[in-house]
Order: structure tokens, then C-alpha cells, then sequence
């Protein structure tokens, strides 16, 4: 029996392609499955196959495009079994965060076409003797680029809001991730999608900057939105500026969480555990840094380490993370910590696991600026604890970072959580909550070096549509 290859899908219909690379479990090392490498033409045909369809379905009528997304929430959640195991085997995820992710889907399907007819324009004063509109009008062709780790969350949502808008995409899947990426395709296409609406190709890190050029240079491409981390945002963006195409990012993160003398310790212990390690700290919401007030940090530290041996330590095998790669990466962070001077609260950093792509929790303390801990995003299971005297002190070092995507203040004064939230540069601050959280209720993004735009609500929505403005005389 031959192994399955993931087809690209171009134009509503499958496309093996000439070349493929094996796809294999971060968990036990075994092939999985094979995906195609895309090409140039590939790239050509997926983004013509856009253009064509767009004009039809810009003008799709609001409630038709409304009841196509309803249709694919009922989709995905019969289908859930099947979906939450592609997530399970590519990425390693338990089934916990497998179905986090498909029940936060099924539910940003069901906001998102709530929200499709609420784009309006408006009709602003004009001088005597004219009349104005100004009207909203869907881009054309989007280029998504989506990552892995929230593999269901993310992809979705670079494809989703979109065409919610009436515009058509070329959907780039992540080759960690290449069979759960097209299932999110073969959902929208089952619903009702138009062929060509949506179309989704994949390729292997050593092409991976050709066809993202291709792409990002196609004149049919009118805007981007990239998920992923900074460093390849970095590229992206500057492909766009070079071929002047607006572009939407939600970057890396370091996220701080602000632990307050006045904090009830068992909460900020228990949410600060699972905002460091959950899915092994990698989502780029994760926990990375807790600026602990002095006055409580040896018993916020008793109760963070207890937390985590029992929530993560005690469950038998270490974490597991995408790739060797970033278990090295978390490796050299605390090595050159603790030669700076840091010390290891929990965890062993030589410790030899069942296989190299796991790895146990690390709390590390004494962390210091010049340490790369302190600057670097970790995207992994280690956490680093700085105490801090002052409030002005905690907000310099929870900003003391190029990143600001999301963080998190324990306190029991409002006021005082409020103060922080106020002070502290990030796309979303969560007071007595962990820095991971996402309601598709709420406008979602960084600042910074965490991105620009805003997926999610009605502003994701609108990031899709352009106004135009129509004069004419009485």
C-alpha cells in the first residue's frame, strides 16, 4: 500500500505535485505521510485560479457567504475525530489542545458570519452641489501564511476572515502541518466554497523562499497576512515593502506576567504554570517571563514549582516538543543563563529523555539582562523569574523586550491592575488570567516586534476590505 501524499488544491480540484518530502511525528520520529513541494507554476496556477474567481464571489450576496461558513462550523464538528488526530500525529498535540483548537474554530466560524454583513460604508458631508458614499470594497487576491502550533486556530483564521470579506486566497500550509492545513481547505470546500476561492499549496523549507517570493511578487496578490515568528516576518515584510503590498503579522511574543505582593499566589502559580508550559510553551502567547514582586517570591516560587510537579513533572514522560531544533535552542538559552550567574528552580538542562524532541519544564531565577534568556523568545518549556522592588521597576523590565503581544498582572487592587495594564506595552493585558487567551469576541494582535493588524471581531474582518470613495453632482 502506497503512503499518502498531501495534494495541494488548485481551482477546487487535488494536485499531486512532481516532488514531495516526508512529513514525520515529533513524538515517535516515523513518517507519517508525504506532501508535494510546490513550484513556481504551482504558485502561478493557485494565484490565477484566485483571480478568477473573485469577482463572482465579491459579489456573492452577504447571507450566502453567512450560511457557507455556518455550514462549515457543522462540518468540523463532525468531523472533529478525524481532524483532532491530524493534529494529534504532525504536531504532537495532546487531545486536549487538539480540541481547544477545533471548538475555538467552530466557534470564530459562527462569529465570523455574524459579522459578514456588518461591513458598511457611509454617505460623509461633501460640499454644496455633491453627494458622497463611501463604500467598502474586498481587496482581491490575500496570500495566507499560516504556522503549526495552533494548527487548527491559525490556519483557519488566515483563510477565514478573508473571505468573509469577499475576497479569494491562496492558503501557503505550513510543511510541519501539511495534512491538518488541508483539511481546513477541505472543510470550506465541502460547505459550498467556489472552486478557486480558496486554494492551498505547501513546500519544503529549501523552497520555501523562492515560492514566498513568487507569491508575495505575483501582481494578482493585493495584501498578506503571516503568522509565524519574527525572523521570517522580518523577510516577509520586507518582500511586501518591496513590492508595495500592505501586509497583516502576528509575530513572536515574549510575554511577562506580573506577579503583585498583594496576588493570591495559588491562582497566579497555577496560571503562570500553565501559560509557561502548555503544548511546551509553544504558542506565542507563552509565558516567558514572571516579574515577581520581592516581597513574595519565595512563597510564589514554593507554589509555582509544586504547581508544575503536579501538573506537568508528575505525568510521566517529559513534554514534546515540534522538532530537535528547539529543544537545543531552550538548551543554549539556559546554558548561557547559568553561566551568567541563573539558577535552575526545576528541571535538569542535561537531562537525556526518552528520544531528543523532549524536554521538562525549567524555571530558571536570577535572570539578568545580559543573559539571551532574557531577550530571546524561547518558544519552548522554560520560564525565567526577575524580582522586582516598584512598580516602575516591573514595568521597565516587562517591557524591556521587543516583543508585545499579550501579558498577564496578579493583583487583587483593580486599580493596581489596571495601573500595570495601562503601563504595559502589548496587544492585550489579562489581569488574574494567564497570557494565553483568545475569544474571537476581542480583537487580537501585537505591537512592536509582535506585528501590526488585528485578527478576530469585527476589526479582523475589516482588515480585508478598502474603502472607496464616490463623488457625484446633484
Amino acid at each position: 500500500m502506497s503512503m499518502y501524499t498531501v495534494p495541494f488544491v488548485i481551482n477546487g480540484e487535488e494536485r499531486q505535485a512532481e516532488n514531495t518530502f516526508d512529513v514525520k511525528s515529533p513524538d515517535t520520529g516515523e513518517v507519517l505521510h508525504r506532501c508535494g513541494i510546490a513550484t513556481e507554476a504551482d504558485v502561478v496556477a493557485a494565484v490565477n485560479a484566485a483571480a478568477a474567481a473573485g469577482p463572482q464571489w465579491a459579489n456573492t450576496p452577504a447571507a450566502e457567504r453567512r450560511d457557507i461558513l455556518l455550514k462549515a462550523a457543522n462540518i468540523m464538528d463532525k468531523r472533529r475525530d478525524e481532524l483532532a488526530q491530524y493534529m494529534m500525529d504532525e504536531v504532537a498535540a495532546a487531545r486536549g489542545w487538539a480540541d481547544f483548537n477545533l471548538n475555538l474554530v467552530i466557534d470564530m466560524y459562527k462569529d465570523v458570519a455574524g459579522r459578514v454583513g456588518a461591513v458598511e460604508g457611509t454617505v460623509p458631508p461633501c460640499q454644496p452641489g455633491l453627494t458622497s458614499i463611501v463604500v467598502k470594497e474586498p481587496y482581491g487576491v490575500v496570500l495566507a501564511i499560516a504556522p503549526w502550533n495552533a494548527t487548527y486556530i491559525l490556519g483557519t483564521r488566515s483563510v477565514l476572515f478573508p473571505i468573509a470579506a469577499g475576497n479569494t486566497v491562496v492558503f501557503k500550509g505550513s510543511e510541519t502541518a501539511p495534512r491538518a492545513h488541508r483539511a481546513i481547505v477541505s472543510i470550506l470546500n465541502e460547505a459550498g466554497v467556489p472552486k478557486g476561492v480558496v486554494n492551498y499549496i505547501v513546500t519544503d523549507p529549501a523552497h520555501a523562499p523562492t515560492v514566498t517570493e513568487a507569491l508575495v511578487a505575483n501582481p494578482n496578490v493585493k495584501k498578506i497576512n503571516f503568522t509565524g515568528s519574527t525572523a521570517v516576518g522580518r523577510i516577509i515584510t520586507k518582500l511586501a515593502g518591496q513590492y508595495l503590498k500592505p501586509i497583516v503579522l502576528e509575530l513572536g511574543g515574549k510575554a511577562p506576567a506580573i506577579v503583585w505582593e498583594d496576588a493570591d499566589l495559588d491562582l497566579a502559580a497555577e496560571q503562570t504554570a500553565l501559560g509557561a508550559f502548555f503544548f511546551s510553551g509553544q504558542i506565542c502567547m507563552s509565558t516567558e517571563r514572571i516579574i515577581v514582586h520581592k516581597n513574595i517570591s519565595q512563597a510564589f516560587q514554593e507554589k509555582l514549582l509544586g504547581t508544575v510537579e503536579k501538573m506537568f513533572s508528575s505525568k510521566g514522560d517529559a513534554l514534546v516538543l515540534v522538532n530537535t531544533q528547539s529543544v537545543e535552542k531552550n538548551k543554549k538559552l539556559i546554558k548561557d543563563a547559568v553561566s551568567k550567574g541563573a539558577s535552575v528552580l526545576n528541571g535538569d538542562v542535561d537531562a537525556e529523555e526518552s528520544s531528543k524532541t523532549r524536554m521538562r519544564p525549567l524555571v530558571i531565577s536570577k535572570v539578568t539582562s545580559d543573559m539571551d534568556l532574557y531577550k530571546q523568545e524561547s518558544f519552548g518549556p522554560s520560564v525565567s523569574l526577575i524580582e522586582v522592588e516598584s512598580e516602575e521597576e516591573a514595568l521597565r523590565v516587562a517591557n524591556d523586550t521587543e516583543y508585545g503581544l499579550t501579558s498577564a498582572v496578579f493583583t487583587e487592587n483593580l486599580r493596581v491592575g489596571l495601573r500595570f495594564a495601562r503601563g504595559i506595552e502589548s496587544g492585550a493585558v489579562h489581569i488574574n488570567n494567564m497570557t494565553i487567551h483568545d475569544e474571537m469576541t476581542l480583537p487580537h494582535g501585537g505591537v512592536k516586534a509582535s506585528g501590526y493588524g488585528r485578527f478576530n471581531s469585527l476589526p479582523g474582518v475589516e482588515e480585508w476590505v478598502r474603502t472607496k470613495t464616490i463623488t457625484w453632482r446633484n
